[in-house]
């Protein structure tokens, strides 16, 4: 089991930022991610909110094992072409420590900041399938040209290449069946945050919200199959901080809750970085013991 931690960008760089990231490097994460968006919900909605890509392309100058990444990307507000410049030179700085989770989007402050108005579901699926294939054209070929229905490029140069080979590795995030397809089809890794009904419900336990991931990890497996793709080569990665389960009360909820979702199928558990005063609230000495201790344990 790997474990990750996701770091908001909330703090200005020389104001704890910076520290915070070169802390989880030290206290043995195996990757640092971070939301992209132009803002979040309440209460982040009206705080400091920084961009991903330069967050993180600085938090490659700043750790040297880390890898890094998004948790997660959507066509929002963003566009093949331009994405794929920003990942090529990210994995460039970073010496090729860059994972791009990537996700349909939804209907938040991103989905207009352009000025556009929300897609519907199918608009959003059907962009992420366009979104995500010609972005891998873009990360795997030299010059690329391709005309989509929403998205196109143009003869676009992106030499010399990732510095992963053949690109940058896509963790898809996705429950649906044509986004578990997609996962199938371009993925290295597969996302998850759990069953949002499941564990919205009044009646919400962390034993249906488990029972609900372990279908998810059936129904990715079966998007395998229909790809003709070995379920085992994708890395299954859950976002963790949206189910009902205390696993930051103690290390020893933490190893429990892992193990379930180890079993489970779940082979890297991301943790949100303690915020006072918002969702993700946690006592911060727990959160590193976990960090340090938990590992051994499982």
């Amino acid at each position: 089991m790997r474990l990750s931690t996701c770091i908001l960008p909330v703090l200005r760089w020389h104001d704890g930022g910076r520290a915070r990231w070169e802390l989880a490097e030290e206290l043995g994460f195996h990757a640092g991610y971070t939301y992209d968006h132009l803002s979040w919900r309440v209460p982040f909605r009206d705080g400091p909110w920084f961009g991903a890509v330069p967050t993180l392309t600085a938090a490659a100058t700043t750790t040297s094992r880390l890898r890094l990444g998004t948790l997660v990307t959507s066509p929002n507000f963003r566009h093949p072409v331009t994405l794929a410049k920003e990942l090529l030179s990210l994995d460039d700085v970073s010496g090729g420590r860059v994972t791009l989770g990537i996700g349909a989007g939804g209907n938040g402050f991103d989905a207009t900041a352009l000025g556009q108005e929300p897609w519907s579901a199918r608009e959003r699926a059907d962009r992420f399938a366009e979104f995500v294939t010609l972005l891998d054209a873009l990360l795997t070929g030299d010059d690329t040209t391709c005309q989509g229905t929403y998205y196109s490029a143009g003869e676009v140069r992106n030499i010399p290449g990732c510095v992963q080979r053949p690109r940058v590795p896509f963790a898809v995030a996705a429950t649906g069946p044509r986004g578990l397809r997609l996962a199938a089809r371009h993925g290295q890794a597969w996302v998850t945050t759990g069953d949002p009904k499941v564990a919205s419900a009044p009646d919400a336990t962390p034993e249906a919200s488990l029972a609900a991931v372990e279908r998810q990890v059936a129904r990715l497996g079966d998007a395998c199959a229909e790809e003709g793709r070995d379920p085992g080569e994708l890395h299954r990665v859950m976002l963790a901080g949206f189910t009902p389960d205390p696993l930051l009360d103690s290390v020893d909820a933490f190893v429990d809750f892992a193990g379930r979702h180890a079993e489970a199928g779940i082979d890297e558990l991301v943790l949100h970085w303690p915020i006072p005063g918002t969702r993700f609230a946690a006592d911060q000495e727990v959160f590193e013991r976990i960090a340090t201790e938990a590992p051994a344990q499982l």
